[in-house]
């Protein structure tokens, strides 16, 4: 843990890094929990102090800065979740969630920026990636040097990803692939795509579907223009097609071909907890502009937080915020126990983003007029929080998988 000429003293290292921050390069590690505190109060502090005061510099100019890429790489989030042998954080669930309600205080559009290398990314090396897979590729993405993509959506295989119909044909000691992929997170900027194809026909449904670990350098791949989409500026969402991009039998990601529908969701209720602490962090930063202006903004010779309808829906917020909360931290102590939380997840990522929604819709009504212009902050990320009922599950597939898995417990 320590460094050169700190053998024996790590601890004493940490907290001293810690204060560096930001002009020192910051690595912490899961351990007591006074070093979990340090790395969530860099985390807050991050959050107000440096990307807070940049989102309209990002919003301006569809780029997140490269100072504060250094920034977030210095603090370690692009390893959160991956282990500390292979150069990550090793945070656990419930520590990862209290990092994320930090950073989430601030535009989504930073933690777009690793959130695949924490998230379906990383997850899915981890969980069925060989060795060799890990040691190539878990440490340059958790130094925050190689971007992973998760390529599974296609035109015609959005929630219904087992239609998905990019191939993947065996040919001698190489799968030759053949498919685009769409709103792919980071296409731009992606060092390694892990895809989705199949490798067995159409009737095989989702045990037809296989992984593959792809270096973007591979030929045959090209990125689209990244959409023009409603919110999310400096976070690029694009296409890559795959014409004939010739890739090693080791690239298959997972034991066996067929594995790889399995390989991605079982990514997918870390991500999804994941995503619904993003969402709390959110609700606490709307929170908080609608209190503000409330208490700033006065009609009928008072401020307008005085006024009880107004403060009938701040009271609202309030509640369904502390709820999205209390929610993720219950089920990520569960998960880091081992307990399966398909369903738990599911909940959580539906209800903190479904209020996220309600929250944000609030205080730009609070806001009137002046919500719905660009001086506000309240304008944009009314915008940029209307995304997350969308990924890692809609709202509506959300709904059923939540009932599926009860309807399962009824029978067993």
């Amino acid at each position: 843990m320590g460094g050169r000429g700190d053998e024996g003293r790590g601890e004493t290292r940490i907290v001293r890094t810690a204060r560096a921050y930001p002009s020192g390069r910051t690595r912490y590690m899961t351990g007591p929990a006074e070093t979990i505190d340090l790395i969530v109060s860099a985390a807050r502090r991050l959050a107000r102090e440096e990307l807070i005061p940049a989102e309209p510099t990002v919003e301006a100019q569809d780029e997140v800065p490269e100072p504060i890429l250094a920034r977030l790489r210095e603090l370690g989030l692009f390893g959160m979740t991956i282990p500390r042998e292979y150069g990550g954080l090793g945070l656990s669930m419930q520590d990862e969630a209290r990092v994320v309600f930090e950073i989430g205080y601030a535009s989504p559009v930073f933690r777009s920026r690793f959130g695949s290398s924490n998230g379906v990314g990383t997850q899915s090396i981890l969980n069925d990636g060989t060795e060799d897979q890990r040691r190539r590729y878990l440490s340059p993405i958790a130094r925050g040097e190689l971007i992973a993509a998760f390529c599974l959506s296609e035109a015609d295989a959005g929630s219904d990803a087992a239609a998905i119909v990019t191939r993947a044909q065996r040919s001698g000691e190489h799968y030759v692939i053949s498919g685009t992929k769409r709103f792919v997170t980071n296409a731009l900027a992606a060092g390694l795509f892990i895809v989705y194809a199949r490798t067995a026909p159409p009737e095989t449904g989702a045990r037809g579907i296989s992984a593959f670990l792809v270096d973007r350098d591979t030929p045959g791949i090209s990125v689209t223009v990244p959409y023009r989409m409603m919110g999310f500026r400096g976070a690029h969402t694009a296409d890559v097609i795959f014409d004939e991009c010739r890739v090693p039998a080791s690239a298959l990601l997972g034991p066996s071909e067929g594995v790889g529908f399995k390989t991605a969701m079982k990514s997918l209720d870390h991500a999804r907890l994941h995503m619904a602490a993003l969402a709390a962090g959110l609700c606490e930063r709307l929170i908080d502009e609608g209190v503000r202006y409330a208490s700033r903004r006065r009609q009928f010779g008072q401020p307008i937080a005085q006024f009880q309808l107004i403060q009938g829906m701040l009271a609202d917020c309030r509640a369904e915020s502390l709820a999205a909360r209390a929610m993720v931290e219950k089920v990520a102590r569960e998960k880091d126990a081992g307990v399966r939380i398909t369903a738990e997840s599911a909940c959580c990522k539906y209800f903190a983003t479904e209020a996220l929604g309600r929250i944000a819709d609030r205080v730009l009504q609070i806001h009137g007029g002046y919500g719905y212009i660009k001086e506000h902050a309240i304008e944009r990320l009314y915008r940029d929080v209307r995304l997350l009922r969308l990924y890692e599950g809609t709202s509506q597939i959300l709904q059923l998988v939540i009932a599926r898995e009860m309807l399962r417990e009824q029978a067993a």
